[in-house]
């Protein structure tokens, strides 16, 4: 129906444990990857409306620290959001007559998942908004072919992903191997210290493939602080001011840390302020899940 609206608030993702494996050819040289996701309360919100028949896709983008989406060269139908509202499309047998609007809040080429939080809510807004109701087991296959952690995106949580990363299975909070992260530190609430600077994640992985890991529970800390020395700093000083857990997320740059309490979290964030340690300061709960906004019919 023309005009009808509906909006997603979509998590990021960090992750809790990151192993890196040998490349493959058949997965186009990426890496087997064995990880535990964590969906982390910082939002892009993606908003979608129907439009009449034959009027075509449209995509705007707000926020600050857009990093390469602001640039006008930047290539609208490349957009993560609109590469599923295509894939979502042909799924279904339905034309992309849908304008897309992201509101931005997660940093761009950060290692928090936001293009893959972006292309999640999409395939989520639209699985309500075109009435289909299809589970995400169905969902997840279309999420598979638009990126390694879209899949993960479509449901947040804990989950445990393997193959390049694309292989998400959910994990409950009670499962034996949360609780294990949960008593090694990786509880309470997390600060997200990210950057007005990107990685390049093909980048992350050459250098990795240079230096290996350092023995950290994310094998690309080593290769994405060799990058980007800030986030080193910052997990150091975390750790000093009494983060249980301070790490690269995913690929990098950004750094995230778990606190245990109210002192250690103004304790971490007049650390990371006073030293100009980051660029951009949250802080989040986790584990949370996408929350989607669909009027009654």
């Amino acid at each position: 129906m023309s005009g009808a609206i509906v909006s997603v608030d979509c998590p990021a993702k960090t992750n809790l444990t990151l192993h890196v494996g040998a490349r493959h050819g058949a997965w186009g040289g990426r890496h087997a990857l064995d990880t535990m996701y964590c969906a982390v309360g910082v939002y892009d919100t993606v908003t979608l409306e129907q439009r009449e028949d034959g009027a075509g896709c449209s995509l705007e983008i707000s926020g600050q620290y857009l990093g390469d989406l602001a640039a006008s060269s930047s290539d609208m139908l490349r957009n993560h959001a609109m590469l599923a509202l295509f894939a979502m499309a042909r799924a279904c047998g339905r034309e992309p007559d849908v304008g897309v609007t992201i509101e931005k809040n997660i940093p761009v080429g950060a290692g928090l998942g936001g293009g893959s939080a972006d292309a999640a809510g999409t395939l989520l807004a639209l699985n309500e908004l075109w009435d289909l109701h299809w589970p995400p087991e169905r969902l997840a296959p279309i999420a598979a072919t638009l990126g390694a952690d879209m899949p993960f995106c479509l449901v947040g949580g804990y989950a445990h992903g393997s193959g390049y990363g694309e292989i998400v299975t959910p994990v409950a909070a009670d499962d034996p191997r949360i609780e294990a992260l949960r008593a090694d530190g990786y509880d309470g609430h997390v600060l997200v210290g990210a950057y007005r600077a990107q990685l390049s994640t093909p980048e992350v992985y050459a250098a990795f493939d240079v230096l290996g890991g350092d023995g950290s529970p994310n094998d690309l800390q080593a290769a994405a602080v060799s990058l980007h020395p800030r986030s080193g700093a910052a997990i150091r000083l975390a750790q000093d001011a009494g983060a249980t857990r301070a790490f690269i997320s995913g690929s990098g740059p950004s750094v995230c840390a778990f606190v245990p309490d109210d002192a250690a979290a103004q304790a971490v964030e007049r650390a990371w302020l006073d030293a100009q340690a980051v660029d951009r300061l949250f802080v989040a709960q986790a584990p949370v899940t996408p929350v989607v906004h669909a009027p009654e019919r």
